[in-house]
């Protein structure tokens, strides 16, 4: 069982599948690129050349997240996630050291929001379909 699959056993109860990590890798780099956009405009805002850890629009449920990922004790695999994120198109504030050292543990706790997100929308699905997917993604979009 990978990393991916235990993950999401242990936060929701969810058997995913390879199919899924694509879904999910794109859903968590997006996410992490719009926190990043955010940031920007917020660094930018305050005349600042980096974006900081204080920049990015971290609300409370996703630091809820973020404590139950610590919880968890489990890994999410991160170069993925990151290489897509470094092919997006460069922001204009580049990210602090601090704030790149954050996004395990915000990656993490955008995963446990995800995976928690499946139980209370689909609370009878075990092995989410491309629906189950778009319905929670398209709550994201227009929260995060």
């Amino acid at each position: 069982m990978s990393k991916f699959e235990r993950f999401f056993r242990a936060a929701a109860g969810l058997d995913v599948d390879k199919n899924d990590l694509k879904r999910y890798g794109d859903f968590v780099d997006a996410k992490l690129y719009d926190l990043l956009v955010v940031g920007q405009a917020s660094a930018k805002a305050n005349d600042r050349d980096t974006v900081e850890p204080w920049d990015l629009p971290i609300t409370k449920g996703l630091q809820e997240s973020v404590h139950g990922f610590r919880r968890l004790d489990e890994e999410v695999e991160l170069k993925p996630i990151l290489e897509q994120l470094a092919a997006r198109p460069p922001l204009d504030r580049t990210p602090a050291q601090e704030t790149e050292e954050r996004y395990p543990e915000i990656i993490g706790g955008l995963s446990v929001a995800l995976a928690e997100t499946f139980k209370i929308i689909y609370p009878d699905v075990k092995n989410p379909q491309t629906s189950h997917w778009e319905g929670v993604t398209s709550v994201f979009d227009r929260l995060l």
